[in-house]
């Protein structure tokens, strides 16, 4: 596959560009077991602006549009990832949409939860007990977020191209 293709799916997965050209670089990989070892690798090597660069792939937990422009794919993931929304009623969808508000008024950037398999009360909930992190920890706490949606959208990607 070339760089070009593999930068695109890698994207899908992360959204920090260090982070697709450090997947790159240590291409190509043996099995699912390096790949994700690499990931983690990588990602644990990059520093908070790299991690709020990823962040801004992301839509707010409730919305479909990220910040960063994202691929079809990419939509189509963080929609399915987010489906515990979909059921929620107008009044919890307003205090998401308002802890998401608080959130990036405290933080600088988009609430990232590992939201697979989460309801939107869990999504409420865990939004406001990490609204009472300090910054570094709340940054470190985001960042294993994403390292987790990393993972999981990797092997989603490996599934496919299998």
């Amino acid at each position: 596959m070339s760089d070009a293709n593999a930068s695109k799916l890698l994207a899908d997965c992360c959204g920090a560009s260090r982070w697709v050209a450090g997947m790159l670089a240590r291409r190509p990989f043996g099995s699912r077991a390096v790949v994700l070892s690499t990931a983690d690798e990588i990602w644990r090597s990059l520093d908070a602006g790299d991690w709020r660069e990823a962040f801004s792939h992301h839509p707010r937990i409730g919305e479909q549009k990220s910040a960063a422009p994202q691929s079809e794919r990419g939509s189509a993931w963080a929609a399915g990832e987010q489906s515990g929304v979909k059921r929620a009623h107008d009044d919890l969808l307003a205090e998401l949409a308002a802890a998401n508000r608080e959130y990036e008024q405290r933080f600088g950037y988009t609430y990232i939860v590992f939201a697979t398999g989460k309801s939107a009360e869990e999504m409420l909930a865990l939004a406001r007990e990490r609204l009472r992190n300090d910054p570094e920890v709340e940054i470190r706490a985001a960042a294993e977020e994403q390292r987790k949606i990393t993972r999981l959208r990797l092997n989603k990607l490996l599934g496919e191209v299998a």
